[in-house]
């Protein structure tokens, strides 16, 4: 079957031109994203419509330290000329994408595709909501009678999709390579936390790097499939390189924030245990988890950070009750923090003022960010960055992606961290590492 999405050059027209139709049949989510054409996207997230995106209308890159701005830039002149006809909100034209962890990013081994910034508007655009399926088609300087005649192909195409795509489970692994030896480990913890004694920091997050090399190919939009089956309250999401080989994905439980209207939601996710195996054993655990000085510590850190980070930017700033999260294989310590806005902010700023916050970097930024940049031996690349979708009107909503791994040919490489205070054991915080890969390595072997 041709991909949905692709299609022969067009002729030129003027700005952006985007056409919607409801469907009158939901086609099954993991058939469209296995059929749709490079660069792939998917997006989904509590509470919000899910969307399967298909081909690249146009791309937005950008690097360095002012790579949010650039992207900023750019996709305000996109949409500043425009032929829309949504249909329904949730359809509308949306940027769906993300930026590197660090300002300085190498765009080379598994992050090859993945620069300093990277935004995609796609082609065609399948967005689930609860009133409904939307086809959307967008074209950029194309004929909109075009962007019209592909509205109806692509309809015609997933009237063609099975009800069910056939899953081969996971692709099972045949070998590991650590980037990050126990002893390495070992050493790395206790120097931080000589450091946040001397007083040079109060909390850094080190992480470490798995690869992991498969038996058989594997099928992002079955992971996706089966993430979404195990992890239903999390964000998540793909992202490809152009030439879609291989993917940036993951169901990460961290929001970093969302922007509708003048209202901000965010939130601090920092503090982790394992889960029980009764009922009992898991109230015991969070018990444990919310009257553990050095978790409570840690997630104080964050929700404080999180609250000053906003300041410059709200009217006002209320964070509602600390509670435990609970996930498949772990448990978290959360606090959900809501703003109003005092002015028309960009979700873009409000991205870049929040990254990264400290429950991924550290305190004191520049120097925690300092001490990642020396201590770990792997490139970051998009791991515990912003990922997510904005629109015209600079609403939009990112994840921080974490619980998250980048797949390239038969090797998948999986990212995970944990925050280091001042009493942080490196015994117990490399055993914490390895329960956070957990999600991802789920569905590899």
């Amino acid at each position: 079957m041709e991909p949905l999405g692709s299609e022969e050059a067009a002729p030129l027209g003027t700005g952006l031109t985007s056409r919607t139709t409801r469907l009158t049949a939901e086609p099954d989510q993991d058939a469209v994203l296995a059929a749709a054409e490079a660069p792939r996207t998917f997006w989904a997230a509590p509470g919000e419509a899910t969307v399967v995106g298909g081909g690249a209308a146009t791309t937005i890159r950008a690097g360095g330290r002012d790579r949010f701005r650039t992207v900023r830039e750019a996709a305000d002149e996109l949409f500043s000329v425009g032929d829309v006809h949504a249909g329904a909100l949730a359809a509308r034209p949306r940027l769906f994408g993300g930026f590197s962890f660090h300002d300085e990013h190498a765009s080379v081994g598994a992050w090859e595709g993945y620069p300093g910034a990277k935004f995609v508007l796609p082609r065609t655009q399948v967005t689930y909501t609860d009133d409904g399926t939307w086809l959307t088609v967008n074209g950029v300087d194309t004929d909109p009678e075009r962007v019209e005649r592909r509205l109806d192909e692509v309809m015609d195409r997933l009237r063609t999709l099975p009800d069910r795509v056939a899953s081969e489970g996971p692709p099972g692994i045949a070998d590991r390579i650590r980037t990050t030896s126990e002893t390495d480990w070992r050493d790395s913890v206790t120097a931080a936390t000589d450091r946040i004694e001397a007083g040079e920091l109060q909390k850094v997050v080190l992480a470490q790097a798995l690869q992991v090399s498969l038996r058989r190919s594997l099928s992002l939009s079955g992971a996706l499939c089966r993430l979404g089956e195990r992890y239903p309250g999390c964000y998540r999401f793909l992202i490809e390189p152009d030439d879609g080989s291989g993917g940036f994905f993951g169901a990460t439980p961290e929001r970093l924030v969302g922007r509708y209207g003048r209202t901000v939601e965010t939130g601090a996710l920092a503090g982790t245990t394992g889960r029980g195996e009764t009922p009992e054993e898991d109230e015991w655990l969070a018990a444990e988890l919310l009257a553990d000085d050095k978790n409570v510590h840690e997630h104080e850190l964050v929700a404080g950070a999180v609250r000053t980070q906003l300041e410059p930017y709200a009217a006002s700033i209320r964070a509602g009750e600390r509670s435990i999260r609970r996930l498949a294989t772990v448990q978290h310590i959360e606090t959900p923090i809501t703003a109003e806005l005092a002015d028309d902010e960009h979700v873009l700023d409000l991205v870049e003022a929040l990254h990264p916050t400290p429950a991924v970097g550290g305190l004191p930024p520049k120097e925690a960010l300092r001490t990642i940049r020396d201590t770990e031996p792997f490139e970051r690349g998009w791991y515990a960055a912003p990922v997510g979708w904005f629109d015209a009107a600079g609403y939009g909503s990112f994840a921080v992606a974490i619980r998250s791994a980048v797949a390239r040919d038969d090797t998948v490489t999986l990212f995970a961290g944990v925050g280091i205070v001042a009493d942080s054991d490196p015994d117990r915080e490399w055993d914490e590492v390895q329960l956070k890969y957990r999600p991802i390595l789920d569905e590899l072997e």
